[in-house]
């Protein structure tokens, strides 16, 4: 009887270590954060909602508060200053900003803000970098920006003057008809050369090769030359 008592109290014992057990590991489970996170927090996904937006529709940044509360009415490159090494600064602008998935240290003006894009009709950020006098574009050393989108600035300007988007001046050329007429002097008739019997120059005299010469030079291109009207005349009957 007493060993079967003990035995009751071991089982017992068992289960209760083992509702214990579970017991914890469920209130583990509850505390531990879910499996699948999601990708990005709300404020990532605002974030990249208006980068994509704005890929889409690239003039409306430079219409909205957070655009005119950092940069003002100034351009984008006004407020820009490269770090470099000593006083002097480098004579060129870097090649790329963005190399893979890593930035370069203190970036280009366009490169460091992501919703800036370089787009043709994005007219208000390409006259930031058309000087309004020649109308030509700032070289990158003033502005700062890198060469790739120097590039893509380039390519832009051209499509947005090809679409009417940008205004650009055709040099205005008079013609002058004198120099298209037949009644000018110089495009007059050339008189014909005047009658001059003999030679055309006055040194030039005509001396008659030796027959010997003529004879080799016969003999040489024989296969090639052709006979004269007077040997066939002689050789039809």
């Amino acid at each position: 009887m007493a060993a079967l008592v003990s035995q009751l109290g071991g089982q017992l014992r068992a289960a209760m270590v083992v509702h214990r057990g579970l017991l914890n590991a469920t209130s583990r489970w509850r505390m531990l954060p879910p499996a699948c996170q999601p990708f990005s927090s709300t404020s990532d996904q605002t974030t990249f909602d208006l980068i994509t937006r704005y890929k889409e529709r690239p003039w409306e940044y430079l219409q909205s508060e957070e655009y005119i509360e950092r940069y003002g009415k100034r351009p984008i490159w006004a407020d820009y200053r490269r770090n470099h090494k000593g006083a002097i600064p480098p004579q060129k602008t870097r090649k790329t900003c963005i190399r893979g998935d890593k930035l370069s240290g203190n970036p280009c003006p366009i490169c460091r803000d992501p919703k800036i894009q370089v787009d043709h009709r994005n007219v208000k950020l390409l006259e930031q970098f058309i000087c309004s006098h020649s109308g030509t574009i700032f070289h990158p050393t003033r502005t700062g920006v890198c060469m790739k989108q120097f590039k893509k600035l380039t390519k832009a300007v051209q499509d947005a003057k090809d679409h009417g988007l940008l205004a650009f001046q055709v040099p205005h050329i008079e013609i002058n008809p004198d120099d298209y007429s037949v009644s000018h002097g110089a495009v007059g008739k050339t008189p014909p050369p005047p009658h001059q019997e003999g030679p055309w120059y006055s040194w030039y005299q005509w001396q008659e090769p030796p027959e010997k010469e003529i004879a080799r030079i016969r003999k040489m291109y024989k296969p090639f030359l052709k006979e004269s009207v007077t040997q066939t005349s002689t050789k039809t009957p």
